[in-house]
């Protein structure tokens, strides 16, 4: 993919192919405005205005380009993604409207995420130069391709296998942030865990030297400032530990880092914007591999908290190290955490593939979510965390098991296996994310996909962002 800062470009009226856009129910009167050849030139494509579809027009010597929308003066994110990903390389601009200039507005997301492709193994055959889009919304231009970037940057984590993937690159993402924004971060390794982090360490411990466990603890921000916490299940391959799973099941477990790459992408996010706060980002990175001394079924794990664990299944290890994560999140006795975890098939049975499972203390900040996450394209779902339910987590010989006996709220109990870990008081949504698109959609393509991220950083920059 070209450099995704040259994709949106300010519109300084140099040559550009204009994009007319119409929907179904005006494409009849709009099309009333070409000559007989050009309607001819649209019929002969099928061009119908209907959502997603696209046209090219021929104009004398020269061509115009025309895409169906659901409604051409009210555009989302994705309006203009499939005109990204199949006009010619080129320079485009929306077309005037009557009453004024029309601009893409939301729709710019879209356009830089149509433009994505994962070639680190393989060149793509159809790849094409850049579609660059013009906008004289010039101020919007820097904030939307570090979102876009945020975006892409989950992808290509979950995206790349296991092997390059392992918590070593998911540290060497922190590091890149550190730079990036002058952060401090500190990242404690292997058997140094087993003292603060107990539960990182035995569920990394099986895995080769190379993928040993790991903490990162970043830090951003100036001291004083409302502090918040970041914190992301970074669990590189998820093999069930000796609860093995079957070869479907551990056929994706790739993306099982998804919650690190979410964190990661929104601190930087958060950094990138100056957001006025102080940022704690915790990253457990781990391996859940089988080994000779991979963590058992009916082992009992001390915790940071203090608490005791018996694993009723080892491959419900995610929240097992997101449990001493928040436990350190909450130490700094933040106003906020977000954490974010591909934790349970349960929530993906509940709602597919793309709402992502939200849990939340507080109903202003579950309301907060939700409304960022509608007006961005990135809408989460709430689920309840019932008090009810607790008692599923319960263990005759310790503080609780990390792995209910019976099938039912699977996402709930577990987002109430957490709750134990994050400190009495504090405010706290966690995401129960899929991190991957089974099937393509405009500005979407198959494979790793961030959901929640766009509706979390426009919460918080409504929250914490200049009045």
């Amino acid at each position: 993919m070209s450099k995704t800062i040259d994709l949106i470009q300010p519109d300084r009226d140099q040559d550009a192919v204009a994009i007319h856009l119409v929907n179904e129910d005006g494409f009849e009167t709009w099309s009333k405005t070409l000559t007989g050849g050009q309607r001819a030139a649209l019929a002969g494509q099928k061009f119908t205005g209907k959502g997603y579809q696209v046209g090219i027009v021929p104009d004398g010597d020269d061509w115009f380009a025309v895409g169906g929308v659901a409604n051409p003066d009210e555009l989302s994110s994705w309006c203009l993604a499939k005109l990204a990903e199949d006009l010619p390389e080129g320079t485009y601009r929306l077309a005037p409207k009557e009453g004024g200039i029309a601009d893409p507005g939301p729709a710019m997301h879209g356009w830089l995420t149509a433009q994505y492709r994962f070639t680190k193994y393989k060149d793509d055959p159809k790849a094409t130069g850049p579609r660059v889009l013009l906008t004289k919304q010039v101020k919007a231009i820097e904030p939307l391709i570090a979102e876009a970037e945020a975006v892409m940057l989950v992808m290509r984590m979950v995206d790349t296998p296991a092997e390059d993937m392992g918590p070593a690159a998911i540290e060497a993402e922190c590091e890149a942030l550190v730079k990036a924004h002058g952060a401090k971060m500190e990242t404690i390794k292997g058997d140094a865990l087993e003292q603060g982090y107990p539960m990182v360490h035995a569920v990394g411990r099986a895995a080769a030297r190379h993928h040993a466990p790991r903490l990162m603890h970043l830090t951003w921000g100036k001291e004083g400032n409302p502090v918040i916490a970041v914190v992301g299940k970074g669990v590189s391959f998820d093999s069930g530990g000796l609860d093995v799973k079957s070869a479907v099941g551990m056929k994706l477990m790739k993306k099982d880092m998804g919650g690190s790459a979410h964190a990661i992408a929104l601190a930087g996010l958060i950094m990138g914007g100056n957001l006025p706060v102080r940022l704690h980002l915790l990253v457990p990175a781990v391996e859940n591999a089988i080994s000779g001394n991979a963590f058992r079924p009916g082992d009992v794990l001390q915790t940071r908290k203090g608490l005791t664990v018996e694993i009723g299944n080892t491959d419900a290890e995610g929240r097992l190290i997101l449990g001493d994560a928040l436990t350190r999140a909450s130490e700094e006795k933040p106003e906020l955490i977000i954490d974010f975890a591909t934790l349970t098939g349960a929530a993906r049975i509940a709602l597919g593939p793309d709402l992502p499972a939200m849990m939340t203390r507080r109903d202003e900040t579950a309301a907060d979510l939700i409304a960022a996450g509608k007006a961005h394209d990135d809408e989460p779902w709430r689920l309840p965390l019932p008090e009810a339910y607790r008692e599923y987590l319960a263990s005759d010989i310790a503080d609780m098991n990390n792995a209910q006996s019976n099938p039912y709220a699977g996402a709930s109990v577990a987002g109430l296996f957490l709750d134990k870990f994050v400190g009495e008081g504090i405010d706290w949504a966690h995401f129960d994310t899929f991190g991957w698109r089974p099937y393509a959609k405009p500005g979407r393509p198959k494979g790793g996909a961030a959901y929640g991220l766009r509706a979390s950083w426009h919460m918080l920059r409504a929250r914490y962002g200049p009045k």
